[in-house]
């Protein structure tokens, strides 16, 4: 595996490491389950990609597609909260909805820019030779796009940890563990809920921003498989890294998100795996394979430790 493979595949990781927190919030924290993720995820990359492509400044596109996501979010939560509509059925309705607004959002660069005379959806949006938040430092693009997309992960790893030990933080985590102990304490639990889903996807939604500007596309198909991916994530790295601290498993997260793509670009490229047949069309079943070894090693492990210990 050459050096620029590693790095593309870490750098890959770290921006599902964006992805992996948000769904950390909705899936452990709210305990929410929530596959908006798969719209709010190219929903970022396209407000993001049609920004570029108009002539906006990357940063502010960047975060116009964060925002989009935070809205998505926001609805998925008012559906529940609001109209009482079932929680997975309730983010499968925004998840839907979000995939004609994604490509009817495509669309709007064609229109904007006089390509076309009427705003028609399209699947794609190339950003070749647009600037992007990495052509503006002036060393070689790769080592910039590694070193951006690390500073985002770790500056949102920290504003979490400072959030979720804030005041709204805590009754955020208390709502998710016992929703209706939170609301008998004055907890506003709605607002809550609605809020953690804004930032869950806003947090995915980021994600797709950076992952488009990586890509040099904005593409419609860029979110199939991305709850899969976030849970697989946390999935591994609690497993890997077990402990309880806050802080602690977000980091455990991040290193699980990176890990799993190490593992995925491993078996991708490993030639004895080829030589039997393994390839690209084999992703699904690898990410199914790491998750099943994710949840069920650290068991055995604890088992063969107990009977040694007998």
């Amino acid at each position: 595996m050459s050096f620029e493979f590693l790095l593309g595949s870490t750098e890959i990781g770290l921006i599902y490491a964006l992805v992996s927190l948000g769904v950390f919030i909705s899936f452990r924290l709210l305990d929410f389950p929530d596959l908006t993720a798969d719209g709010s995820f190219p929903l970022g990359g396209a407000v993001c990609g049609v920004f570029i492509y108009i002539g906006a400044d990357p940063w502010i596109a960047t975060f116009l597609g964060m925002f989009a996501g935070c809205l998505a979010g926001a609805m998925t939560g008012f559906l529940y909260v609001k109209l009482n509509i079932l929680q997975l059925l309730a983010s499968i309705i925004v998840m839907m909805g979000l995939y004609s607004i994604n490509l009817r959002i495509l669309g709007v660069g064609h229109y904007v820019m006089n390509e076309a005379n009427r705003i028609v959806g399209t699947p794609n949006l190339s950003l070749l030779g647009s600037d992007t938040i990495f052509s503006s430092l002036p060393f070689d693009e790769s080592i910039a796009q590694y070193l951006i997309i690390l500073g985002f992960v770790i500056v949102f790893w920290i504003l979490l940890n400072l959030f979720l030990n804030t005041q709204k933080g805590l009754a955020l985590r208390a709502t998710g563990t016992n929703q209706r102990m939170a609301k008998s304490q004055g907890i506003p639990t709605d607002g809550i809920i609605i809020l953690g889903m804004a930032i869950s996807n806003g947090l995915i939604a980021l994600g797709g921003s950076l992952f488009v500007q990586t890509q040099g596309s904005a593409d419609i198909t860029i979110g199939v498989g991305t709850i899969v991916i976030g849970l697989a994530s946390i999935i591994l790295g609690e497993s890997i890294f077990p402990t309880k601290r806050i802080w602690s498993i977000m980091f455990a997260i991040i290193l699980g998100s990176i890990l799993y793509r190490l593992f995925i670009a491993f078996a991708l490229s490993n030639e004895s795996l080829k030589s039997i047949g393994v390839g690209t069309e084999d992703l699904n079943i690898i990410t199914a394979l790491l998750m099943v070894l994710a949840l069920v090693l650290p068991k055995q492990l604890k088992k063969l430790s107990k009977n040694r210990g007998k």
